[in-house]
């Protein structure tokens, strides 16, 4: 088996099972489940025995492309230098979040587009280029629609975002940097213009469409790395909880997928418990699960995290927390501001959204959850994307020593 050779071999419906081949690209989710109000997504599947001895080769290709078997095929071209973020040891977090073992966060901003999606982008992108796409068109309130606005760029693929209004005007100055068309549109209308322009052949869809969230199934394949980079960077070691904030869950479904993997390959002997975190004032995933079911809806209701405010949730999470016998926890917006605050203070910036997972470890641990190992939390993006930027101004100064000792001991109670 070549390195930078697929072992994907096609398609799998996470409900009911039915199989599709890998190639057309299939972006709508199972067409042999869908009812009108409620669609499967797809998961790609792999010729497992074939694989090689080790995760890697002796020789480690960089970013993505080391992992190209366990992967759809890779279009190495558009590669942005995704991948290989740092693993931050956080013993002072662990204390204020009352973990008794290892913490560490995984700081998906430092990669190219400052968040996680690039790792999605890179193999939807692809996937669009290997069906001639003439454009792709993404629905995203930021992170999703910068990472699919820098690859379309590096591929020479139109790109049109549809940015809800809430969208903040600095993420999209962030989107229209990369040639993308930006237009503001209600993201459920959004959803129903993207499908009636993919039945039409009008564009490639690089987010979900449906009335519940498919999008398309290579995208959180690219997440499945993030659990192959942790594994790697604990020395072939698996924590005992990961806590990642989730949306739709295409991030928590793709890591518990890495993870699993590892354990099924014979590479770990376990598989750390996944734990989903959900602002409080919407949190559909913990709804479903409440209720027993596979989909459930909530209502609009206003938070901060407004990259991860879903009123609809995934089914890959349900799929994704029954596996891994995890769990779901709604965090307050007053506890992820202060996560964030802990997060910046401890030298990593996340914004709002991606600050839910510490917020979701401290309130589990509050409540008396154990781990059996290191802790993981995923901070999926950078905060300078956050709506609060520029609302709290640097205090001012007098241009004296005196007067910037007076302002430090007045606003930060620092004393030289």
């Amino acid at each position: 088996m070549a390195n930078g050779e697929s072992l994907a071999t096609g398609l799998k419906c996470l409900s009911c099972g039915a199989t599709y081949p890998l190639d057309p690209k299939l972006v709508i989710g199972c067409t042999a489940c869908m009812t009108e109000h409620v669609q499967a997504p797809l998961d790609v599947t792999y010729d497992y025995p074939r694989r090689g001895d080790d995760l890697v080769p002796e020789q480690p290709l960089p970013g993505l492309a080391r992992y190209a078997a366990l992967l759809p095929p890779l279009v190495e071209e558009i590669s942005l230098g995704e991948g290989g973020t740092p693993l931050v040891y956080a013993p002072e977090l662990a204390r204020w979040a009352r973990v008794s073992d290892e913490l560490y966060i995984k700081d998906e901003s430092r990669n190219p587009t400052w968040s996680h999606k690039d790792r999605f982008a890179y193999l939807v992108i692809g996937a669009a280029l290997e069906v001639r796409a003439s454009s792709v068109v993404v629905s995203s309130t930021g992170n999703h629609g910068a990472a699919t606005a820098a690859y379309a760029a590096k591929a020479g693929v139109p790109c049109i975002v549809l940015s809800p209004p809430h969208c903040p005007p600095a993420v999209q100055s962030f989107l229209l940097s990369y040639g993308a068309a930006v237009l503001v549109v209600q993201r459920r209308m959004a959803w129903n213009i993207i499908g009636e322009g993919a039945h039409r052949d009008r564009w490639y869809p690089a987010s979900t469409f449906t009335p519940t969230p498919t999008g398309p199934p290579y995208g959180p394949e690219g997440y499945k790395t993030i659990a192959y980079e942790i594994w790697l960077q604990l020395g072939e070691r698996v924590p005992g909880a990961v806590f990642v904030p989730t949306g739709y869950a295409e991030l928590l479904f793709g890591v518990w997928k890495g993870f699993r993997e590892l354990r099924d390959l014979g590479l770990a002997k376990s598989a750390p418990v996944m734990v989903a975190c959900e602002p409080a004032a919407r949190a559909p995933l913990r709804q479903a699960l409440v209720d027993g079911a596979s989909t459930a809806t909530v209502a609009p209701e206003p938070t901060i995290a407004y990259a991860i405010a879903a009123t609809v949730n995934g089914y890959r999470g349900v799929v994704a927390l029954d596996e891994s016998r995890g769990l779901a926890i709604a965090v307050t917006d007053d506890e992820i501001r202060e996560a964030q605050t802990r997060l910046a203070h401890a030298g990593v910036w996340a914004e709002a959204s991606a600050a839910t997972s510490l917020a979701g470890l401290r309130n589990a641990m509050s409540r008396g959850m154990q781990a059996d190992g290191p802790v993981i939390c995923i901070s999926t993006s950078s905060g300078f994307k956050d709506l609060s930027l520029g609302e709290a101004p640097a205090p001012q100064a007098e241009p004296t020593m005196e007067g910037v000792e007076e302002a430090l001991m007045r606003n930060y109670g620092i004393v030289l």
